[in-house]
């Protein structure tokens, strides 16, 4: 068979190829590539581009329409237009008003305040937002985490208006952080949140988040205070006395009532109003008996009156000094980065189903503004929330002046029907809380990235169980660094591959992946990958000179030619440092000892203009060890052995 495969390679020797020049790239200043490596680094998407070739008033008003995108939209705005955007923002509007009130007890703040944020940042995003479907407002990720990372040194039960502005001026630092990252253009920071981290972050908080309901669910009192499995379960079966079957049937009820309107508006798309209407719904009803049978004097508690009245403002309250800061800094820093990738995430999966773009710097500076602007005016921190956005979306919204409906109705709330949620139970509240993170929960993702990535997988894992078992924050860490250690690791090891040549043809390809192709006789053949820098050189300079070592050993026990040639295919190769540039010139001595001659294939042009740079005495850049393809190399490389060979 090898004989064989030998005649063949053979064969395909004879026939004529031409070899082309490698040529070296076009010369280029420090200031040139600098230009350039700066713009692909911060601007990718080219923002400037729309202003070339235009005329100076017409720049004012794309300049203005790029920082106010409502500008864009607006003076083109209709009555067709408002009549589905009025239709979208009372639906959300059903929606956010009694998650508003639920995730602001979830971050362990007054109900109030869930209402103050879905009522100022929604007109802030309104103007300055670039989505057409994003609702905005409270989530319940974001609620989790401000909560559990203040509570660590405040109670908010002992000191509420501390914790309050604590809260606050953790919102201004997230939105602070949020625009920071838009204007300086640093939106890849949060690319370092992976999908698998996500979903195995998202999946754990939702069970912490539904955990933490049973208090509301089975009207416990003395609830603990931690939020990991073990404590939470060990707090709900010791407090097994103050289980209240009249709040445990209520919470029953209207829990089920709400996954059955989920369940419904999933399988039927159109029917996205059950699920919309079904929490504001229960909040009606639930009140309504509990203030027709006095249920509140019978075991089930409520939320009790609320303050009237509009946002009042927060500036004062906020903390840039004391012995706070730090942890305000960093509550905003995670919350953040969270609710930033949560809210372009969702912003961009509907812009992909409408068929429009989404611009991420520009969400990250209106989702920023957004949050700095709220915690000045009694509001907590907000982003686009899926659920919201889905219901928005499915609601036939067009402009973000959806958002200016659901606004105006929260201010209606606001001045006019607080009484009204007087005696709204607690357990319906949370029941609307399960039934919002069920959907966070993603199996069917889980079981792809597990049947596509086993690493991956573990990352997800280690999310899950480092959020359900240790803490919200201390998960999320421990995922993030093992993908970051992932990436360190596909750094420092960079994938090294043996070609061969597919008979017939001047192809070839990976050894152990072509079953078919074959290997050329004196000649090794590696492809690098990856970039080449100092991370990664030693373990490059051993791989190679054990493969040259095998390849030789393998020879000698068979009887063949010898080595002479080792070619680099460096197609992939898209960057080298000087540390990388040091490896060529240590290759070319360790090879010269063992009379084998290093020949480079196809080395990208920033690549070969580096080793040109650094190889003045031509030991590894002369012309006749410099080819184009690996087909080249062979056959021009072979025709010189069989000259020489006729020759002796």
């Amino acid at each position: 068979m090898e004989a064989k495969a030998s005649t063949m390679h053979s064969h395909c020797l004879e026939i004529a190829m031409e070899a082309h020049k490698v040529v070296t790239p076009p010369p280029m200043s420090t200031l040139q590539k600098l230009k350039i490596r700066l713009k692909e680094t911060f601007f990718p998407d080219d923002p400037l581009r729309q202003f070339k070739g235009q005329p100076t008033k017409k720049k004012f008003i794309l300049g203005a329409q790029y920082i106010f995108p409502i500008l864009q939209w607006g003076p083109n705005y209709s009555l067709k237009l408002f009549k589905s955007d009025i239709v979208a923002g009372l639906t959300i509007a059903s929606l956010a008003i009694p998650q508003g009130i639920s995730y602001a007890k979830l971050a362990n703040l007054p109900p109030i305040v869930g209402l103050y944020s879905s009522f100022v940042p929604p007109l802030v995003y309104a103007v300055l937002g670039s989505s057409r479907d994003l609702a905005v407002g409270p989530v319940s990720i974001a609620s989790l985490i401000l909560g559990s990372m203040l509570r660590q040194e405040v109670s908010p039960s002992n000191d509420p208006l501390l914790f309050l502005q604590l809260a606050f001026s953790s919102t201004f630092f997230a939105g602070l952080f949020q625009a920071s990252l838009g204007l300086l253009r640093l939106g890849f920071i949060i690319d370092f949140l992976s999908k698998a981290t996500l979903i195995g972050f998202m999946a754990g908080a939702a069970i912490i988040v539904s955990l933490q309901q049973l208090k509301s669910l089975l009207g416990i009192t003395n609830f603990t205070k931690q939020m990991g499995l073990v404590p939470v379960l060990s707090s709900v079966f010791r407090n097994r006395k103050e289980w209240s079957w009249q709040t445990i049937v209520m919470g029953f009820c209207f829990l089920v009532l709400l996954l059955l309107a989920r369940n419904v508006s999933m399988k039927r798309p159109k029917l996205f109003w059950v699920s919309a209407g079904a929490p504001l719904v229960s909040v009606i009803v639930s009140t309504l008996l509990v203030f027709a049978s006095k249920a509140n004097n019978h075991g089930i508690s409520v939320i009790g009156k609320l303050q009237e009245g509009l946002n009042p403002p927060s500036w004062h309250m906020l903390h840039f000094h004391g012995s706070h800061l730090g942890l305000v800094m960093k509550t905003g820093l995670v919350t953040g980065i969270l609710s930033l990738t949560e809210g372009i995430a969702v912003g961009r999966t509907f812009a992909a189903l409408k068929d429009y773009q989404v611009d991420g710097n520009k969400e990250m500076i209106a989702i920023g503004l957004m949050n700095v602007v709220g915690s000045s005016t009694s509001c907590y921190v907000t982003t686009g929330a899926f659920s919201r956005s889905a219901v928005n979306h499915n609601a036939g919204a067009k402009t973000a002046a959806s958002n200016i409906v659901m606004s105006v109705t929260v201010m209606v709330t606001l001045l006019l029907l607080m009484p009204l949620f007087q005696y709204t139970p607690n357990v319906v509240l949370g029941a609307i809380i399960v039934s919002a993170v069920v959907g966070l929960i993603d199996i069917p993702a889980a079981y792809q990235i597990w049947k596509v990535d086993k690493f991956d997988f573990i990352v997800l894992l280690c999310a899950f169980l480092g959020v359900i078992f240790i803490s919200v924050q201390d998960g999320l860490a421990f995922a993030v660094g093992l993908s970051i250690f992932k990436i360190l690791l596909q750094i420092t090891r960079p994938k090294i591959v043996m070609l061969g040549n597919i008979p017939g043809t001047h192809i070839y390809r990976n050894l152990h992946h072509y079953k078919e192709a074959v290997r050329v006789p004196g000649f090794l053949i590696l492809s690098i990958e990856a970039p080449i820098n100092f991370a990664n050189i030693t373990y490059l300079n051993e791989r190679i000179l054990r493969w040259i070592e095998e390849y030789e050993a393998k020879e000698d026990s068979k009887n063949q030619s010898s080595l002479q040639f080792v070619i680099l295919e460096m197609s992939a190769v898209s960057a080298i440092d000087t540390s990388g540039v040091s490896l060529f010139k240590n290759l070319r001595k360790a090879m010269e000892k063992k009379g084998v001659e290093l020949v480079l294939v196809n080395p990208l042009g920033e690549v070969m203009e580096k080793l040109l740079k650094a190889d003045e005495a031509q030991d590894f850049m002369r012309p006749d060890s410099l080819y184009l393809t690996v087909g080249e190399a062979v056959a021009s490389l072979s025709s010189t052995m069989k000259d020489q060979s006729s020759t002796m």
